[in-house]
């Protein structure tokens, strides 16, 4: 059976609740560069923004993500690919424009509060965040207390959405990675013996991790090896890919960042363990990792809502318009950060909001007419959300060749 028609197979039944791009709580002090705090931003970090002020009223949408530290590749990818949609959005001279204010929160969920509460004082009527699970979990909270709109483009445990039903994902959530992922080794890699390197500190891991661990028991998968790291240890893998190599692993599950996994792979390198590495929607980015060599990446297979390969005009308008602006080609946070403003205009648009309206009374038409809209993105057609939150919208798998990914 061709890989192609073995990915549908594999993916189709069990990732359509909601797609995946998720991102851990990271870890950090750093106090953020919040672009001058109760002052609106017109223009994304990472880059210049060109771009489209609002002509009239408009409605102040907050950002929050980490801009600096660890993390900054995920949040400055979402932020930049939401200025562009703004800008687009903006470009149009409609009734709905955006005033966007992105603040950095470093991937810490202290600082994460900090950014909400000056986005509140600034007058916030509605969230693009924010973009790590850690920090979001903190936010969310907030966000439901204040009754306040949130749409994260890419926290995607289910703690962000329970029992809030103000806050709604663009991105796949964590169970539903590790069951697709334990469902796709199942049907493409039968007989694997399997190792698992997972951070026990990151919500984002651990949450991958425990759904995967419970749909291979349920399919018969063989796990030989399963260790573990944490935010202070991601320097040093000898001891994990050493247990991998020794118990015969020929299948080596990452649901972990782009920065440890790339590590990984350069030990098991130096080491000459070669065995298929299979990754989630944290490892998009490894290919920009400063220094990397790429090619110890070629044939690692990850699952994404977005490759910035695809041929339609509006990705490939994108893909253009995002490289003119940073230099370089967009990652599927970047295409979570675009829908994410999307998704919030066409919500706008169907609950007849406007400018002049509390953030209370927007959270309240919004949270009515999410499960009633259906939205065409980057990162999936005929997106749709239930009442939990969750997005529901078709998978896509890549693998790592020549450099770039590749839909099979």
């Amino acid at each position: 059976m061709k890989l192609s028609r073995i990915l549908s197979l594999a993916l189709a039944g069990t990732l359509s609740l909601s797609l995946l791009a998720g991102c851990g709580g990271g870890n950090g002090g750093d106090q953020p560069a919040n672009n001058g705090n109760n002052t609106p931003s017109t223009s994304a970090p990472g880059g210049e923004g060109g771009g489209n002020a609002p002509t009239g009223a408009a409605f102040k949408l907050g950002g929050i993500g980490p801009l600096t530290g660890g993390n900054a590749i995920y949040g400055n990818a979402a932020m930049n690919g939401a200025k562009i949609a703004v800008d687009e959005i903006n470009a149009l001279g409609g009734d709905i424009q955006f005033d966007f204010n992105p603040q950095d929160d470093v991937s810490d969920a202290e600082t994460s509060v900090n950014a909400y509460n000056s986005l509140k004082d600034w007058g916030m009527q509605a969230l693009v965040g924010t973009v790590t699970t850690g920090p979001c979990i903190s936010v969310s909270a907030e966000a439901f207390n204040d009754r306040i709109f949130a749409l994260t483009p890419s926290a995607s445990s289910t703690d962000v959405i329970n029992g809030k039903d103000n806050m709604f994902q663009v991105c796949f959530t964590d169970p539903n990675q590790g069951t697709g992922a334990a469902d796709y080794i199942s049907e493409n890699l039968p007989g694997s013996k399997i190792a698992v390197i997972y951070q026990n500190d990151n919500a984002y891991s651990q949450g991958i991790r425990d759904t995967f661990v419970a749909e291979a028991a349920a399919k018969n998968l063989e796990i030989v090896s399963e260790t573990t790291f944490t935010e202070d240890t991601q320097n040093d893998f000898s001891v994990q890919i050493a247990d991998a190599q020794s118990k015969g692993a020929d299948v080596v599950f990452l649901p972990i960042y782009y920065t440890p996994a790339s590590v990984i792979l350069t030990q098991a390198k130096a080491i000459n363990y070669a065995p298929t590495f299979f990754g989630v929607d944290g490892m998009d980015g490894i290919l920009t990792v400063k220094g990397f060599d790429t090619s110890l990446a070629e044939g690692v297979m990850l699952l994404t809502p977005f490759s910035a390969d695809a041929e339609d005009e509006r990705t490939q308008n994108f893909v253009s318009t995002y490289n003119s602006r940073h230099g370089e080609t967009p990652n599927q946070f970047a295409a979570d950060g675009y829908d994410a403003v999307y998704v919030i205009y066409e919500a706008l648009k169907a609950a007849n909001c406007t400018p002049d309206m509390s953030p209370q009374d927007i959270c309240e038409a919004l949270v009515g007419v999410m499960p009633t809209i259906s939205v065409d993105g980057l990162t999936g057609a005929g997106m749709t959300w239930d009442a939990s939150g969750a997005v529901s919208k078709a998978p896509m798998a890549v693998v790592i060749k020549d450099g770039v990914y590749v839909t099979p």
